[in-house]
């Protein structure tokens, strides 16, 4: 159902290289570079993440209540995705566990623009 979500930034390189090498282990990477937006993901007929420097050329705000959730294999996945996010320059926004008994395991982080990015597991 979702084509591709994106996240505005203030620095391509940096964003691209933040979200490759993050999203690598699940063989994604940068699918469609065009100056100002890029797409990375396995494939364009597979869900993308987009990272753009904002259209308006004015500056680029997380948006208070977006966020994007990234679907871990399992716990230990999300554990190790929140600990890459941060080596890569991401910041704590709730540490991994257990958010719902039997239910919901997450952990939070703002990537260095800001953007808000959930690791998760139903279940």
């Amino acid at each position: 159902m979702i084509g591709y979500v994106t996240v505005g930034v203030s620095d391509m390189d940096r964003a691209k290289t933040f979200y490759s090498e993050l999203l690598k282990d699940m063989g994604a990477s940068v699918v469609v570079d065009m100056d100002r937006i890029a797409f990375i993901g396995k494939s364009m007929a597979e869900p993308m993440l987009a990272v753009c420097l904002p259209f308006n050329e004015e500056p680029n705000h997380p948006g208070n209540g977006n966020m994007v959730a990234i679907t871990a294999s399992s716990k230990e996945h999300a554990d190790a995705l929140y600990a890459k996010a941060i080596e890569l320059g991401a910041t704590c926004d709730g540490e991994p566990g257990q958010r719902i008994p039997d239910v919901f395991y997450g952990a939070y982080v703002r990537d260095p623009d800001g953007n808000k990015l959930a690791f998760f597991v139903f279940g």
